[in-house]
Formats: structure tokens, sequence, C-alpha cells
């Protein structure tokens, strides 16, 4: 796959890697000089030694030469005749402080537009490196976003030169931090010399680069120091390590030891794979058969994978969705299409593809039901799903596969790209809230991995039951995630294994997504309260990694720079989205503030105004995220930001509603349960704390009662919020909107194996509740003062803070006396005896 020698067309960008006439190209490399100056004053070796060179590079296995100098036409029409793309960096003073001098910005686009012009459509060129290793102090000195604005002027110049060049700069670990926008794919040079250390660094490279190629463009080894063999054996394995690791492309510095630097041959070196009279060293032969397994090193293992597509009416991308399927790179899968009741001609598409074995249900049951389905009928040792409105790439499985068996995963996930084909609006949804994305724990372990492109342990996916029916339109990857993590299984994430995801082309068909989002939310906080907020909110432990960049950030990055800036890895810390500005575009905000403000702007007419400008912090937010929004910029139009900024201000309503309405759906739980339908006993005078005390001799310990209690109240569904190890408590119980209750056990060991254990249950109030109760009572403190002249209103509205204090106190009460009930029950049936004692008044 590495282009031949009659190749004209030019390599593009294809996800995280690259394609050539159709075809995946996967750059394998070597450097190449800088030599000596010919007799044209060029850093290269005449026309008859470049010959020699390139005939013993292509029996090396290489389909590309990174050159540090901008090549004559003769050189670039010899490479491409022998099948050689060139990786052409474009020296200029990068050395000097660039950024002092207005001249030196000048020469440096005018040697970009100068090369790039030169060079213009060249066949043979792979791509243009803008710049090589930009000295970090020279950085720290200029300001790393300065120098960023300045690479990716330079890549504006080379564009506007060739449209259709690929443009990167060669960073190196001091001046990681170094981010540039529009590169097409990102290059670092890299030398560790324990593996360990550089796999490790490069899974730290793949989330840097995030959904661009990654390429290492130099790595290598001094023969001369560490001697012939050990470079050989260190060379072959970074060239597999790169690769497994979902690398683009490697590039092994260098070609030869014939290395011409400064002014004078350099002598005390020796990283080349040939001598330099090019007579090859053990580390020829070892690279040689590293690039003939490139890409696609043997896997540990190739388990049977069955892949499940559960597609619910998804013709309009179903056919692009399994006719992938019929051309991924891996030798031992089966494909299963679950059909689950789609009343458009699904089931005729899938008949043209006869090896997707197809499974219909004769009416929609949802989206877990369907997963499910697919389970039953895998017989693969492996389960991975994708949707119907996405096309998997080729290697997907092969590296999906590769990282489950070697990092010791019960799962595994992906990047989703929004395809090339896709529209301008589509791609103005990908950069919107509330997309499918990943969430990373470190560089490799997943806190949870979305829904399109995911990959289990088939046991471990039977252990935990499957995928809970509750879920009929989404939030099932959530609680598969968050079931697997509680098992103490961990979850993986591959940086070459992706999808291709189409969005939403409508408003409409966007909001009616984020629609079903919002109710899966409300599921997922009633059977996993301990992920939520009060509000509704999730919460995570890892980062955040969406397709695009979203929400509003406003602090500055920091970056780590070392002692007098010269630490070797120098990392930058980006900011999170700020979650205090885009709380300003959530439905709680809308209701709580800017609502309230013009409920009481009607009798207070001066609030009007503070009304008005909370209702602008909300557009200001929106029209911010827009503006900072990552479009693809061949598909950006003049109303994609506004769209992306109307879309900021409409998403968190409509999925809030949602979330809300299934929430203020969900009955108490002593409602919802069968408990005992007797009315509670009234809280007036009631202590605040119900202690009940249990006699045993050699029965059930403290742990024992606990889990009897818990796997009792889990069998009959009520929401428990269990000790995260920090707690002061064993678990919390989450009753409704209004109140939640604690439960806390101890042992009084007595003589003879006799025991009491004592069960505290302390009711409270819910956070909702008492912001109601306060936002009410300052609402009602406001309206008193302005209806001062009305009596009736006001003894009126000085009686209904009682009633709603009484409404929440009976609420938490109905609570403790179900629990108790239940706490009882439980006790009795496993030979505990209770005391008369039991009730006592502590807090």
């Amino acid at each position: 796959m590495g282009g031949g020698a009659t190749s004209t067309a030019r390599v593009t960008v294809d996800g995280k890697g690259f394609r050539l006439e159709g075809r995946k190209f996967h750059p394998r490399g070597v450097t190449y000089g800088p030599f000596a100056p010919n007799a044209s004053e060029d850093p290269l070796p005449d026309a008859v030694q470049a010959e020699r060179d390139f005939l013993q590079i292509r029996r090396l296995g290489a389909n590309l030469i990174r050159l540090y100098c901008a090549p004559p036409r003769w050189f670039l029409d010899m490479a491409g005749r022998h099948g050689l793309k060139a990786l052409i960096d474009i020296p200029w003073p990068k050395h000097l402080c660039f950024l002092d001098s207005v001249g030196l910005q000048q020469e440096a686009r005018r040697i970009v537009r100068r090369t790039v012009g030169d060079c213009q459509r060249h066949p043979a060129v792979f791509a243009y490196s803008l710049v090589n290793e930009v000295p970090s102090e020279i950085v720290r000195w200029s300001g790393a976003r300065r120098v960023e604005r300045f690479i990716e002027q330079l890549v504006a110049e080379a564009k506007d030169t060739d449209p259709g060049c690929l443009c990167t700069f060669a960073n190196f670990p001091p001046t990681e931090f170094l981010q540039p926008a529009d590169l097409d794919f990102l290059c670092f040079n890299v030398y560790l010399h324990q593996r360990a250390d550089f796999e490790k660094y490069l899974a730290r490279l793949q989330m840097v680069a995030d959904t661009r190629p990654l390429v290492l463009s130099e790595f290598g080894m001094d023969s001369l120091r560490e001697g012939p063999e050990r470079q050989a054996a260190y060379l072959s394995g970074q060239i597999e390590a790169a690769f497994r690791g979902g690398a683009a492309g490697a590039i092994v510095f260098s070609y030869t030891d014939d290395w011409f630097r400064g002014g004078r041959q350099i002598e005390d070196w020796a990283f080349g794979l040939t001598t330099r009279t090019r007579e090859p060293k053990p580390a020829f032969a070892a690279v040689q058969r590293a690039f003939e397994a490139a890409p696609y090193f043997p896997l540990p293992r190739q388990p049977k994978v069955s892949v499940v597509v559960a597609s619910y009416n998804g013709a309009r991308t179903l056919e692009a969705c399994l006719d992938s399927l019929g051309r991924l790179n891996y030798p031992d899968y089966e494909a299963i299409l679950v059909d689950d009741g789609s009343t458009d001609n699904s089931l005729d598409i899938a008949k043209r593809f006869p090896r997707v074995r197809t499974v219909a249900h004769p009416q929609n049951r949802g989206l877990s039901a369907a997963r499910n389905t697919g389970i039953a009928a895998a017989t693969g040792e492996i389960v991975a799903f994708t949707d119907s409105d996405c096309r998997v790439d080729e290697d997907w499985l092969y590296y999906l596969v590769s990282d489950l068996e070697r990092g010791g995963f019960v799962g595994i996930g992906g990047h989703n790209f929004l395809p090339p084909e896709d529209s301008p609006a589509a791609a103005a949804v990908m950069a919107s809230p509330g997309g499918p994305a990943h969430v990373m724990l470190d560089d490799r372990e997943a806190e949870h991995i979305p829904g399109c492109n995911m990959a289990f342990r088939k046991w471990a996916l039977e252990a935990i039951g499957g995928f809970d029916p509750v879920f009929w339109k989404a939030g099932d990857d959530v609680d598969v995630c968050w079931r697997l993590a509680e098992r103490g299984w961990k979850l993986g994430f591959s940086p070459g294994g992706f999808v291709w995801h189409y969005r939403r082309s409508t408003v409409g068909a966007y909001l009616r997504q984020q629609r079903g989002y919002g109710e899966a939310e409300a599921l997922l906080a009633q059977k996993h309260p301990e992920f939520f907020t009060a509000v509704g909110r999730s919460i995570w432990k890892g980062r955040i990694y969406a397709p695009a960049k979203q929400g509003v950030v406003l602090g500055r990055s920091v970056i780590y720079h070392g002692l007098f800036g010269g630490g070797f890895f120098q990392r930058i810390y980006a900011p999170a989205p700020s979650l205090a500005l885009m709380f300003c575009t959530s439905l709680e905000y809308h209701v709580l503030v800017t609502g309230l403000l013009l409920v009481l702007s009607t009798a207070f007419g001066l609030l009007l105004p503070v009304a008005v400008a909370s209702l602008l912090i909300s557009l200001c937010v929106c029209a911010m995220a827009g503006a900072q929004a990552s479009l693809p910029p061949s598909r950006k139009r003049f109303w994609s930001r506004p769209l992306v900024a109307a879309l900021f201000l409409l998403q968190p309503v409509v999925r809030g509603l949602a979330r809300y309405q299934g929430r203020l759906n969900t009955r108490s739980s002593a409602k919802l349960r069968g408990l005992p339908t007797g009315a509670p006993r009234s809280p007036i005078g009631r202590e605040p704390v119900e202690v009940l005390t249990y006699w045993t001799q050699g029965g059930p310990t403290r742990f024992g009662l606990l889990e009897a209690v818990v796997k009792q109240l889990e069998s009959e569904g009520w929401q428990l919020r269990l000790d995260t190890h920090w707690s002061g408590h064993d678990f919390e119980i989450i009753g409704n909107r209004w109140s939640r209750l604690r439960v806390v056990t101890v042992t009084e060991e007595l003589d003879q194996n006799r025991r009491n254990l004592r069960v505290r249950l302390q009711p409270q109030w819910s956070l909702l509740a008492r912001v109601c109760l306060g936002t009410a009572l300052g609402a009602e403190l406001a309206l008193v003062g302005l209806l001062a002249g009305s009596l009736p209103w006001i003894w009126m509205l000085l009686l209904s803070i009682p009633l709603l204090y009484w409404l929440f106190e009976h609420e938490q009460w109905s609570l403790l006396d179900s629990t108790a009930w239940i706490v009882d029950e439980v006790a009795a049936r496993h030979g505990l005896t209770k005391l008369d004692t039991s009730k006592t008044a502590s807090r």
C-alpha cells in the first residue's frame, strides 16, 4: 500500500491516516540529507548518486523520504519514478527571534511561497513541513500563541499558493504545547530509547493529535555510541510500536551516516541505516523487515468478532454502513443487522448484502433490546457495535482488537468523525453541544466510549446482563460503561479504530435527538444517581473529548516549561469550557434567573432592565460559543457560526425540558414499589433521625445486613447512591425530587458472639427542595414590599411558605417510614430481633 512508480495522484488526509488513489497510504520513510552541496549548491547528492540511493531506499521498503531543503524539480521527478513521496522541510531562520523582526517574518513567508510554488502540484510531494523544531526558548521568548499564529500564517501562504497541498510542522517534546490550527496532520520528532516510554509517549501524542493523523517524523539511535545490534533492535521495535499505536506513518532518522550540517561534515554521529559509503548496517535489514510488516503487524490473538448494527428507520445511511462492513481488514468476523421494527425500506436494503445476517423485530422494542438481540445472535468472542448512521474504516476491527488484547481491557472504543461528504449543516451540528464523545481517564483508559464505536468481550456483557431495555433511544452505552466500571473492569481507547458518523442534517432532527438524550439522562439519573448533580447533570472523572471543540473557554492555558525554560517535555494544560458561562445557557438559568426577573418586573418595573441584561448574557455566551467553534474549512459557510450559536441556545432548553419531564414523571419510591399504603406518621413532633436496633447471636454481620438491604432495594427499583469510599454514610436513597435519606450502620459487639446492629435513617430535603423554598421565600419577600397596601395578598403569600415547608417535610418522612419498613422486613427475614429501644434522638 505504499504507492507505485506510476502514481500521479496526490495524497489526501483520511481520518487518522492518508489515502492515495483510493487506497490507504502509510508513510514508511527515512530522512535524506542534508549532504555536502552539489554542483548546483543544493544540499543533495548528484543525479547518479541519488539514483543509486533511491534504488536502495526502495529495496528497504520505504515509500517516502524526508528532505530538509527545497528540492529541484529533477530530483522530485526522479523520486516519483521510483515510487517515492517527499516530505519537504522548508528552512528559514527559525533559530532567531523571528517575531521580533518584520524582515525575518517576510523572509519566512517568501521562502514558503517560493518553495511551494516551485514544487506546486508535483505528484511526488507528500506534504510540506513549514518549520522543524522551533527552539523552546525562542517560543518562550516570543510567546506560544504568537508562534502558533505565525505558523498558521505560513499554512495560509502555502495553501494560497497550492490549495491542494498538505501542511504540517515538525514538533518535538520541548514544544509539545504548540498546537497551531489548520494543520492537516501532526508531526513529532521523538527520541526515546526505552520502548515502554516510547509507547506511553505515543499514547500521549495521540491525545494531542486528537482527530488528526499522527506521523513520527524522526526517531533513531546512534550506532556509534549504542552499537549496531542495539540500533537494529531499537528501530525495529519502534516501527512496530508506532504502527500498533495507530500512527499514520513513521520516518527513521536516517538513511545514511553521510550528514552535512552547519557547514561541515558530521563525523561523530552515526544514525544511518547505511554507512557513509552506503554499506547496509544490521539496522537496514531490521527496518526492511519492519517496513514489510507495517502497518499490519500480527495480532497476539485474532478472536472472532461479531459486529452488531442496531437500526430503526435508518435507510438513509444504512447502505453505506453495510457496504463498509464488507471491506474490513480482519480475518474472522461476522456482521449482524438487527432491524428494530423499521417502517422504511431498511429490510430491502439489507437483502443486497448477503454476508450480513439480518434479525428483524416485528415491532420497535428500543435500542437496548435490539443490541441485546445482537448479543444473543453473536457467535464471536468479542461483540462490536456501530450504528446505521456510521460507516466504519476498513482497519476499524484490526485496531480495536489489537488495543483490546494488548491493554487487557474488557471494552474498547474509538473516534467518530464527520464524513467528508456530509453537509455543511451536519458540520455545524458536529460543532454544537450534545454529540457523542469519549471520556478519558488518562491517555489510554476511558471512562466512557460512545455507542457508535464500541466493542466488548462477550462474557463481560453477559456478566452484567447486557444492555438495560429501559433505554430506548440513548443512554445505554453510558449505563453499560458505568456498570462495567462498578465491577472493577477497565475500558480502553483505540486511536486508530475510528468510524465515520453522519450527523443530523437539519435543526429539527438535531433537536429531536437532543430530546431523546434528555429523556435518557433522566433514566440514567434514576439508575445511577451517584453520577449526577442535583439538577441532573452528569459527573465525569475524566476529560471529555468531543469531535470538535465545544463551549466557551475563558481561562488561559498553562504551560510547564521546566526550570529556566529547559524542560524536555513541556506540556500545555488547557482550561475546560467555563461552567459558569455555560450555565447561563441552561434551562435552570432561564427559569430561575431570567424567568424570575421577568415575573418580578411585571410588579416592579425597575427589574425589567436587569431581566433583559440576563437574557443578553445568555445570547452573548451562545455567540461566543459559535465564534470559538471548530468547523471544517471545506464546509464552513457564512451562516455556520450563527447556526452553531442558535443551537447552543436551543439545545440546553430542549434537552433540559426532556430531562426534567422524565424526572418529574417519576413518582416517589414509596408509591412505585408497592409499600404500605397507609398514611405516614405526621412529621409534627418527630425526631429528625430514626435509629433501628437489632439483636443477634451468631447471625449476619453489619456488612451482611447492608448487602441484603441494598439487594432488596435494588430489586424493587429504588434509586441508590452507594458509598464512594469517601462518604460518612453507607448509602443514600433518592426518594423523589424533594427528599433524600442517608443510611449509616454500626456494630455493638457484646459477649458470647452476640451483637447489636444499629441502623440510622436520616431524611433530608433535596437540593431542589431547598432551592425552591429559598426562591419562593425571596420572591415573596420582594412582593410583600410591593404589595404593602394590600393586606389580603400579604396574608396569602405568608401562608404559602408554611404549606410548602409542610409538603417537603411530609415527603421526607414518607420516605423514612417506607425505608424503615423495608429494613425491618429484611432484618426479620435474616433472623434479627428488633429491640424496643430502637428509637433515639440524635443528629
